[in-house]
C-alpha cells in the first residue's frame, strides 16, 4: 500500500511538472510532445533574433591607402566620389579641389589624382564626376590598345556536333578608321567555318592587363564577312600598323575578314558602370591620338620610367608588390596594382587643360602628378 501511494504521488508530481503554467493555459489540453515543440520553436526564435542582431551590428571598415591620402587633403566635395558600402571599391580623388599643408606651405590641387575603379553610380555620372573619356571614346581607345579578343560564333552543321551552340575562340584583330574590327583567319579554323555559315557573332574585348571583373570590357555585336580580294592588302596594312609586325598571313593561307555591320555595343567600365552605346556615335568618334599611335611601345616606355616611382608612392601606407601602367588616354592612365595575389585598377588623371596627345606629354603629366603625390607621403 505504501509503495502504491508513493508511486501515485510521484506520477502526480510529474504530471504537474509537465503541465503548462496557469498563464499559458489553453482551453484544450496540450500533449507533452506539443509542449516540447513549442519550447523548440521558442529557442529557435531566440537564436534567430540573436543572429539578426549580430549581423546588424556595423563592422569596422578597413582604411584603404588612397582613402588615407584623401583624408590628408580633407573631404572630397564630390558626393559620388566615395561609396560607403563595404563590398564596393572606394573612389577617391586625392587632389580633387583640395588644400593641403606641407612644411608650413599651402598647396592647392586640381581634379587630377588617384581614385579607385570600378566607379559606382553609372557610366555617365562617373564620367562627369571624374573627368573620364565618354563611353564611346573609351571603347574606341580600348579597341586601339587591346591586341586580342574573344570571338563568339555559332557552331555550324558542317562540324557534325553541337550545331547551334555558341563557340568562343581567342583571336587577334585590328580596328579600321571607323572602329570596325578586322581579322586574319585561317580557313581551317572552326570559327572561320562558323562565320561562313552564319556571319552573326560577338567580339568581347578586355582592357590589357585584365585582372578581374572590375576591369573595362566591351561586347560588340555584328556580322563578320570575308573582304574582297582588292581589300586584302589594305587589311594587311591595318594589321601591320596595329601589331607592328608582319601579319599572320605570312604563316599560311590566312584571309582577312571584317565586321562589316555593327548592330550593337555593350560597354562595362566596372561594377555599376554599364551602357549600351550608340553605334553611329562610336563609328564617328576618333580615338585619342596617344592611344592610337604608339600603343604598346608607349606603355613599355612609360612603365620603364614610372613603374617604380608609382609603386613607392602607393606603398606609403600599404605595401604593394607591383604597379604597372596598362592603358593611357588623353585624360589619364590606368594602373594595375598587385598586392600578393590580389589585383586592382587605379586611375591616375592627368593635370592638363587640353589633354595629353604625345608620349612626351604623358611623361610630363606623370612627373607632375608623382611630384605632387610624393608630398602627401608621411614623414618617417
Amino acid at each position: 500500500m505504501e509503495a502504491a501511494a508513493l508511486w501515485s504521488a510521484s506520477a502526480s508530481w510529474c504530471s504537474s511538472f509537465l503541465a503548462e503554467p496557469e498563464h499559458l493555459h489553453h482551453p484544450h489540453p496540450v500533449s507533452v510532445s506539443k509542449v516540447s515543440e513549442l519550447q523548440l520553436q521558442t529557442r529557435t526564435r531566440r537564436t534567430n533574433l540573436k543572429l539578426s542582431l549580430a549581423l546588424a551590428r556595423p563592422r569596422p571598415r578597413p582604411v584603404h591607402l588612397l582613402q588615407a591620402l584623401a583624408n590628408a587633403n580633407g573631404p572630397s566635395s564630390d558626393s559620388n566620389s566615395i561609396n560607403t558600402t563595404e563590398d564596393v571599391n572606394v573612389n577617391v580623388n586625392v587632389n580633387a579641389n583640395v588644400t593641403s599643408s606641407v612644411s608650413g606651405a599651402v598647396t592647392t590641387g586640381s581634379r587630377a589624382g588617384f581614385f579607385r575603379t570600378p566607379i559606382s553610380g553609372g557610366v555617365h555620372s562617373a564620367t562627369s564626376a571624374h573627368d573620364l573619356p565618354p563611353p564611346a571614346l573609351a571603347v574606341r581607345n580600348l579597341m586601339e590598345q587591346a591586341r586580342f579578343a574573344h570571338l563568339c560564333t555559332t557552331m555550324s552543321k558542317m562540324h557534325h556536333r553541337r550545331a547551334g551552340y555558341p563557340f568562343g575562340s581567342l583571336v587577334d584583330f585590328a580596328p579600321d578608321s571607323m572602329g570596325h574590327p578586322i581579322f586574319s583567319l585561317s580557313p581551317l579554323a572552326i570559327h572561320t567555318r562558323n562565320l561562313l555559315a552564319d556571319p552573326r557573332c560577338t567580339l568581347v574585348v578586355q582592357i590589357p592587363g585584365w585582372s578581374g571583373l572590375s576591369n573595362a570590357r566591351v561586347t560588340i555585336f555584328g556580322d563578320v564577312v570575308p573582304l574582297p580580294p582588292d581589300h586584302q592588302d589594305w587589311a594587311r596594312q591595318q594589321y601591320i600598323a596595329k601589331h607592328q609586325q608582319w601579319a599572320s598571313q605570312q604563316w599560311g593561307n590566312f584571309y582577312y575578314y571584317r565586321m562589316q555591320t555593327i548592330s550593337d555595343i555593350y560597354f562595362i567600365g566596372g561594377f555599376g558602370t554599364v551602357a549600351w552605346l550608340d553605334v553611329k556615335e562610336y563609328e564617328a568618334i576618333q580615338p585619342d591620338k596617344i592611344a592610337a599611335i604608339g600603343g604598346e611601345q608607349n606603355l613599355k616606355e612609360l612603365n620603364a620610367m614610372f613603374s617604380k616611382p608609382l609603386k613607392e608612392l602607393l606603398s606609403a601606407e600599404v605595401e604593394i608588390d607591383d604597379a604597372a601602367l596598362i592603358s593611357v588616354d588623353s585624360k589619364g592612365t590606368d594602373i594595375r596594382v598587385r598586392q600578393g595575389a590580389q589585383f586592382n585598377i587605379q586611375r591616375l588623371s592627368f593635370e592638363v587643360d587640353n589633354g595629353v596627345e604625345t608620349l612626351e606629354d604623358a611623361k610630363r603629366a606623370l612627373q607632375k602628378i608623382i611630384k605632387k603625390g610624393s608630398k602627401l607621403k608621411p614623414h618617417k
